[in-house]
């Protein structure tokens, strides 16, 4: 019987890792690693189907508490980039400068809270979307949390000297920062209301993220990768990566005409959008595939992976041929993965199957059996 998934552990996702100081990492063993795959990389990106294996080495911490100290961040983080040469993949692991998800909602004067061993919260500031757009607002940089992550992303590249590939901070889209800013029931029932308050809101919110967004460019420059947090990344990758959680409380037609147009906005500058979302969106999969200049979806598959994982055989259905990249979350053994490998992949396909195998010999199964698959 399938494993479920596991409501005890604080990530489902992570891997144990010890952490490597700068001092201690091998730069250079690393860059060999990433030259090494950057070709596999950038003819999968340019082809119009494949498959691609990454193994995820995401640490608990860097995206809990740990997120609070850069330094222990960094360490934790190269600890998992020195363990992730020991997994067979085809796409290597970047730094993250993570601060929680209230990037962008800084800008509307919300702040942390912070509670032991948990990630940042926070809470929605207004009870209506007319008191959002009366209340003022600053550019994220000059905020208490966007000023960390800026700080955090200049000391990750004074440290690594530039030679580590980075993402931007963890992206949400301008719906999710919406529900950040406004209480979630005012504004579900204000796209029935007052829509066009709705769309102004967004597309400040959206000015807001691209400003942000212009400005960890500018900083990370060439050792930045795209799509960014929670899709696999790379430098020869292209697209603007954002969580769009909240999608999934949408019609199709209501997620067309608020959340859709707001990611191809604020994509503009960045090459299009990716999509991201936790929990059960095969219901819009249809929709999200015609979301304009969409580069890449990312979706968690099997119980292991999300409480509500997505039905697997719509994906192959509905992105084959479409030139659009499936990101494929898969939390479990070799077998989980190829199992769930079998119900996605369709003629035409591209996909990234993302594990989390324990063991660099289950990786090494996994990997053989998902390309085998996927010819």
């Amino acid at each position: 019987m399938a494993k479920e998934f596991d409501q005890n552990k604080a990530d489902s996702q992570a891997t144990a890792i010890e952490p490597v100081t700068p001092d201690a990492f091998d730069f250079a063993a690393y860059k060999a690693y990433e030259d090494g795959l950057l070709d596999k990389c950038k003819s999968f990106w340019d082809s119009d189907s494949g498959v691609l294996v990454y193994r995820r080495m995401r640490v608990a911490e860097v995206f809990s508490y740990g997120c609070r100290d850069m330094k222990n961040s960094l360490a934790l983080q190269l600890g998992g980039l020195q363990k992730s040469m020991d997994y067979p993949a085809d796409i290597p692991n970047f730094l993250e400068p993570w601060y929680g998800i209230g990037t962008v909602a800084s800008s509307f004067g919300i702040d942390y809270v912070w509670h032991d061993g948990q990630s940042p919260a926070f809470k929605p500031k207004f009870k209506s979307i007319q008191d959002a757009l009366d209340a003022p607002f600053v550019d994220v940089k000059e905020t208490a949390i966007g000023q960390y992550t800026l700080k955090t992303i200049d000391y990750f590249l004074e440290q690594t000297q530039g030679r580590i590939p980075m993402s931007l901070c963890d992206v949400q889209s301008p719906f999710n920062v919406a529900a950040e800013v406004v209480d979630i029931t005012a504004l579900l029932m204000a796209l029935y209301d007052c829509p066009d308050k709705v769309v102004e809101l967004l597309d400040r919110i959206g000015v807001l993220l691209t400003e942000f967004t212009h400005e960890q460019v500018k900083r990370i420059s060439d050792a930045l990768v795209w799509p960014g947090h929670g899709f696999a990344s790379s430098r020869v990758f292209e697209g603007f990566g954002m969580a769009d959680d909240n999608s999934i409380m949408l019609s199709a037609d209501q997620y067309q005409q608020f959340s859709a147009s707001s990611l191809v906005k604020t994509a503009e500058d960045f090459a299009g959008p990716a999509f991201h979302s936790c929990g059960n969106w095969s219901h819009l999969a249809p929709v999200v595939k015609q979301i304009t200049g969409l580069r890449m979806a990312d979706g968690a598959f099997g119980a292991q992976t999300d409480p509500f994982p997505n039905d697997a055989e719509v994906f192959g259905e509905v992105f084959a041929d479409s030139g659009i990249i499936v990101n494929a979350r898969i939390v479990g053994d070799s077998s989980e993965v190829v199992r769930q490998v079998r119900k996605l992949w369709a003629p035409g396909m591209k996909l990234i199957a993302t594990t989390y195998c324990q063991s660099p010999e289950d990786q090494q199964r996994a990997y053989e059996m998902v390309h085998e698959v996927c010819q």
